[in-house]
């Protein structure tokens, strides 16, 4: 065998080697206790040695709303970590109200998921009721142990003037009669959207939402939120992402209120999305999610 040919075979091998890699390993679940016992299915994807991103779904939710982003190419050199939060998903559904009404609980489950994961100054992104659990993380723990906070359409407190009625559909979603309940469920993901999702989505996050406890969504509502204690008190990056054209969460209410609590807080529009802008525009939320990752882990 030639020099130039032992040369090409190292070559192969080296590149073959590169590809098999676990720069970007296989994905894995499993689940962790929070201190009160409740069971939080948690799910790790994209290079375990990368920053740390901690995706905080919302309300009727689970993991499986980021897909847009568990998918994206340009986020998997990040250590991608997702749960479904308590009453939701594939994790625990306590019966009792003051598992969901104790903002604090909520706070646990995150800082358990953290320590589970091995995340290290890990960047928060909450959607929705995921934005109420940063704030409640955020005034129980602090923010020495993460890197950076992101906000998208979430929610800062659960006070009228930033969360707009609908009676109804809030109503009906724990009406004990299942009809009514499955078609509040549809009506409330309906409210999600601006441009609504395809078939296979849209059918996807109603069998999301059917597997929410129903006494998780009669005490949610009364759930804790110190906003104060926790974004008025971060230090770290803060960015808030809102739909301009959200049904649920009222954007220019709920900036100001954060501007109030911390005013060197950042924020981005998106004029054409709704309550749920990872999905109804994922190529851009998926960059601006990058740029914010990179400029939160450069400030750490």
């Amino acid at each position: 065998m030639s020099r130039t040919t032992i040369h090409r075979y190292l070559a192969i091998l080296a590149a073959a080697l590169l590809l098999s890699s676990p720069a970007t390993a296989a994905p894995k679940t499993y689940t962790v206790a929070a201190p009160d016992g409740v069971q939080i299915a948690v799910q790790e994807s994209g290079n375990p040695n990368g920053q740390a991103v901690v995706l905080i779904h919302g309300l009727l939710g689970s993991r499986l709303n980021w897909e847009a982003q568990l998918a994206s190419p340009g986020l998997q050199k990040y250590h991608m970590i997702t749960y479904d939060l308590r009453g939701h998903g594939l994790s625990g559904k306590p019966v009792v109200a003051q598992a969901y009404s104790d903002g604090k609980r909520w706070a646990d489950d995150l800082a358990a998921v953290l320590e589970a994961a091995h995340a290290e100054r890990a960047v928060l992104v909450g959607w929705s009721l995921g934005g109420a659990v940063i704030s409640n993380y955020l005034a129980a723990y602090g923010d020495s142990a993460i890197a950076g906070a992101m906000y998208v359409d979430g929610v800062i407190e659960l006070k009228a003037g930033q969360i707009p009625a609908h009676p109804v559909v809030y109503r009906d979603m724990v009406s004990p009669d299942l009809k009514v309940h499955l078609d509040a469920e549809r009506d409330f993901l309906a409210l999600c959207f601006h441009t609504q999702p395809d078939k296979v989505t849209a059918s996807r996050l109603l069998a999301n939402a059917a597997m929410a406890s129903w006494d998780m969504q009669n005490a949610v509502m009364s759930m804790t939120v110190d906003a104060a204690g926790g974004l008025g008190k971060s230090r770290v990056p803060v960015l808030l992402l809102y739909g301009a054209r959200d049904a649920l969460v009222n954007p220019t209410a709920a900036i100001a209120r954060a501007k109030q609590l911390r005013p060197s807080v950042q924020t981005a529009l998106y004029a054409n999305s709704g309550h749920a802008p990872f999905i109804e525009e994922s190529a851009r939320f998926n960059r601006d999610l990058a740029a914010f990752v990179e400029r939160a882990a450069a400030q750490r």
